[in-house]
């Protein structure tokens, strides 16, 4: 197919599957009912449309590391000898600046075979998508729609309401028509599809397609503040992302609200497979195989006499006994357990530890950053512990700490310490103190992961008490 390219969108947050997503780990690393990952699965499913090292993915710098080990996991299965284009966000920022930036990216660094302006799809990565081969061919169809500078969106007809989610009206064009027989000129984005007849609206799968040089001129006309930050900057093929004191100048938008709903280029081509949003634990049952009494459970589960039940666990026994039409998730530090037809009300659970500043609609006991992860094991009065793990290659910020030390004990590897002015090369069994205000980092620069025991003591022990003075990731 030439120059086409797509851009995964693979950021968001972790309200809606909650306890197992949280906003350092959401939903789309997720395994439910696969081997793969629901972003895996994205990446697995376009790839039967566009070459595999033509996809990009947009995500956000604190999911870096996470991403780059599911996508060397592709690369692999890919036979790819170097690494696929994961494009950073400094900020969370919603999909208009992350497709813009993405966009621009591949523009002016991707295009190696032609002059021609590329042509571009844009798919979420939370989405199931059934039957690759009608994928295929429904998107090969937008293809002479976007070279004729139209922005095409992919959609069916459901007769389901969901209030997040984006509906279209449509309507025959000649002009339109004779590039692609099936397709139809929007010619309203609705706003309240409620007071419609679903059955004649097309719901969005979140799929768009367009040139590089049209979607640019559509930018500059309905949303200057992007296009005046976005046309001004170089984006390196190196360290692929855009400075944060440029990024925080978008503004925080979807890519529906800054074109799509005003373009007068819109298009719909129905798309030939079937789909599922997965936006609440009702709609992972729906997809998981169940048992004879309409019952699936996943992980150390004993379930009896139970029907129309989910029962999930990440870690240790979940026993339930005569449930009807229940949602049980349970990880190692928060379960959440409701009936189905109130699965979406979890984001009240959300809401509310949002109000009480509770880390656990945060952070999971393991916590993945660009350089690796960390886990914690235990805190008391005054201490803190936790294995930090990090990625070959990768070093943690050149940093201090105002409130606490830290003790460092290699547990497997061999790690590069800083400390103050000194470099100092610790093995398996070695230690070493960070004073409170101390500058220090740990590095990586062999090709097997580190890990570190560190026992934290202090009045504060918050991973806010932290000031970078150098950092690879762009978080200063």
């Amino acid at each position: 197919m030439g120059q086409l390219f797509c851009i995964i969108l693979a950021g968001g947050t972790g309200s809606r599957l909650w306890p197992v997503s949280r906003e350092a780990f959401p939903k789309q690393m997720l395994k439910l009912n696969d081997e793969y990952t629901l972003f895996q699965r994205s990446f697995l499913n376009i790839a039967s449309v566009v070459n595999d090292k033509n996809i990009i993915t947009a995500a956000n710098i604190k999911y870096l590391s996470s991403f780059k080990e599911q996508l060397k996991e592709l690369q692999e299965k890919f036979c790819r000898k170097s690494e696929y284009k994961i494009l950073t966000e400094p900020a969370v920022k919603n999909t208009a600046p992350a497709v813009t930036m993405a966009s621009k990216y591949i523009n002016d660094n991707l295009c190696y075979y032609s002059s021609e302006t590329p042509v571009i799809v844009v798919i979420p990565s939370d989405k199931i998508f059934l039957g690759r081969e009608f994928l295929s061919d429904t998107l090969e169809k937008g293809i002479e729609l976007a070279k004729n500078g139209y922005i095409t969106a992919f959609g069916t007809q459901n007769s389901c309401y969901n209030n997040d989610m984006i509906y279209f009206k449509t309507r025959k064009n000649a002009a339109v028509s004779q590039i692609a027989p099936d397709a139809l000129k929007v010619s309203e984005v609705v706003s309240e599809p409620e007071k419609y007849d679903l059955n004649k609206l097309y719901l969005s799968s979140g799929i768009y397609m367009f040139s590089y040089e049209a979607y640019i001129k559509e930018l500059k006309k309905y949303s200057k503040d992007i296009y005046s930050v976005i046309s001004n900057l170089e984006i390196s093929d190196k360290i692929p992302s855009v400075p944060l004191n440029q990024y925080e100048l978008m503004p925080d938008i979807s890519i529906e609200d800054a074109i799509i709903s005003d373009t007068k280029k819109l298009v719909m081509v129905p798309l030939q497979t079937d789909w599922k949003d997965i936006g609440s634990w009702d709609s992972v049952y729906e997809q998981c195989e169940k048992d004879e009494n309409g019952n699936f459970s996943s992980g150390k589960v004993i379930n009896i006499d139970s029907e129309n039940s989910f029962v999930y666990s990440t870690d240790k026994l979940i026993a339930t006994l005569g449930l009807k039409d229940k949602i049980v998730v349970s990880t190692e530090d928060a379960s959440f357990i409701c009936d189905r037809k109130q699965a979406d009300s979890v984001k009240k659970i959300y809401k509310t530890l949002n109000e009480k500043n509770s880390s656990t609609k945060e952070i999971h006991k393991t916590v993945y950053r660009p350089w690796g992860y960390y886990t914690l094991l235990e805190c008391g009065n005054g201490f803190l512990t936790k294995c930090i793990t990090v990625n070959p290659d990768a070093k943690l910020s050149l940093q201090r700490h105002f409130h606490r030390s830290e003790h460092w004990i290699v547990l497997e590897g061999e790690a590069v310490v800083v400390k103050g002015n000194d470099k100092i090369i610790l093995k398996s069994g070695e230690s070493i103190d960070i004073n409170v205000e101390e500058v220090h980092s740990l590095q990586n620069f062999t090709n097997e992961q580190i890990k570190i025991f560190e026992v934290q003591q202090g009045e504060i022990l918050d991973e806010n008490d932290i000031e970078r003075l150098e950092d690879i990731y762009g978080r200063i």
